[in-house]
């Protein structure tokens, strides 16, 4: 019998229990990952599936830790209560033991090529014409070698997973890992690379580099680091190491005396590609 008051709802209880089935590769991962169906009774959702064994070995980050590092960014957004990582699990699969996170359902390509929808939440638009409601970032080139301005919306939403970023260091926060759902909500993926105890921030969300973070914000980080102090920081203990659970800490503390986004004061910034 399937219960909804499990995390994750029926789809998170099919997501821990059911079985796995591969319908195919995502290609533009740099790290091998699947797309799964998972099957428990009469229930079915869409999955994506990290193995660890799939993990392409990285100079700065300790290897075999990337699905453990997706699974602590899950349990700090959960702590935020901002639901930006979608639900997952470490469980077993098809090739071994890995990251399982709940499939985000995205409107139809159709909308792109409407011309009135207007740009993604991140987005490249002509150098001098920055839409109302976004933010501009950097400018560059295209591929034809016209300028172009890398921007990105003032919408709440963006700003608070702006703040995650910070929180969990994360070093790969593209364009492409941010996820509009047909729900509404905004979902970021890909946190395999954060949580580091050293600098690494690399994101495309500096639009609120140097201003203020707002109390309503603040007080989920307060929540968030007397989280840490007590039952969070054993989970995360599990899958990270204790000294980046007290630079995780450092920096909820940091936040909270000093309120200010950081800016992008360090080398490289912005990960590449941008999307």
């Amino acid at each position: 019998m399937i219960s909804e008051g499990q995390p994750g709802g029926i789809d998170g209880e099919v997501l821990r229990r059911g079985e796995l089935t591969v319908l195919g590769r995502i290609r533009s991962a740099s790290n091998a990952t699947f797309l799964c169906e998972a099957h428990l009774d009469d229930h079915e959702t869409h999955c994506v599936y990290k193995p660890v064994a799939g993990e392409a070995p990285l100079w700065d980050f300790p290897d075999g830790t990337l699905a453990g590092r997706e699974y602590a960014a899950y349990l700090v957004s959960a702590a935020l209560g901002w639901d930006i990582v979608p639900y997952t699990i470490i469980r077993d699969g098809p090739a071994g033991s890995g990251m399982v996170q709940l499939w985000v359902d995205q409107p139809g390509d159709a909308l792109d090529d409407d011309p009135d929808a207007g740009p993604d939440l991140v987005d490249l638009v002509p150098a001098g014409k920055v839409p109302p409601g976004y933010l501009p970032i950097l400018q560059a080139y295209d591929y034809a070698g016209d300028e172009v301005t890398l921007v990105h919306a003032d919408d709440i939403r963006l700003r608070r997973m702006a703040v995650f970023d910070v929180l969990i260091n994360n070093a790969d926060r593209k364009g492409g890992h941010i996820l509009s759902g047909v729900d509404g909500r905004v979902h970021g993926v890909d946190h395999g690379v954060s949580l580091h105890s050293e600098d690494k921030l690399r994101t495309v969300l500096w639009g609120w580099a140097g201003k203020p973070v707002d109390d309503e914000t603040l007080a989920q980080v307060a929540i968030l680091r007397d989280d840490i102090r007590s039952g969070l920081g054993e989970a995360l203990g599990e899958h990270v190491t204790g000294r980046e659970i007290e630079a995780l800490l450092a920096r909820t503390v940091a936040l909270l005396n000093d309120p200010v986004m950081p800016t992008p004061d360090r080398h490289r910034p912005i990960p590449w590609p941008a999307f």
